[in-house]
């Protein structure tokens, strides 16, 4: 992996922590792996493609969609450092849960883990936010998270098997491009 800031964070924030007991002796293989309620812990090569095609800058404002265990909350906390602000949301209550205590217990209090409100995909903010992650595959573009994103702001999300970074010019213009084919578990929208 490349010595960056994405790296680093891999190195600061190890997968092990974020996966059920029974995973973690897998926490280095470079696979998805079961974190319960039919969701997974994304493969390493696929997050830091992700975090690097994001460029999360410090004191960023970040969403993080689909957010599980709370793995890529911690490292987008890590990215943004203790001025910035990362929400993760998880859809399944039990893992939103569990996600938040692995993240309170890294002590990067600028994050949390909350579950998804029903009826609302992500979290709207005055503002919008610098950058969201999502880490489930939708079957279109959501409007509803483009809208979302803060002037100057960037999205990952992964539409049809196709990972797209969107970005929100500082004009309001909406910019999409294509960066690669991956797979994830489905986006469920409100």
């Amino acid at each position: 992996m490349a010595d960056d800031a994405v790296a680093h964070a891999m190195h600061a924030v190890p997968r092990s922590g974020f996966l059920p007991r029974a995973q973690r002796p897998a926490a280095g293989a470079d696979r998805p792996l079961p974190i319960g309620q039919g969701q997974t812990s994304s493969q390493p090569s696929t997050v830091a493609d992700m975090l690097r095609m994001l460029r999360v800058p410090r004191r960023a404002r970040v969403l993080d969609i689909g957010a599980g265990s709370g793995w890529t909350t911690a490292l987008l906390a890590h990215l943004t450092g203790p001025d910035g602000e990362v929400l993760g949301i998880e859809r399944h209550a039990r893992l939103a849960e569990w996600g938040h205590a692995n993240v309170t217990a890294t002590g990067m209090g600028w994050a949390r883990v909350a579950p998804a409100r029903p009826g609302t995909l992500g979290a709207p903010r005055p503002g919008g936010w610098d950058r969201i992650l999502v880490s489930a595959a939708a079957e279109r573009l959501p409007q509803d998270l483009v809208d979302q994103l803060a002037p100057g702001g960037l999205m990952v999300i992964p539409v049809r098997g196709r990972m797209l970074l969107v970005s929100r010019r500082a004009d309001g213009d909406v910019h999409v491009s294509e960066h690669g084919g991956y797979r994830f578990v489905p986006l469920i929208e409100g």
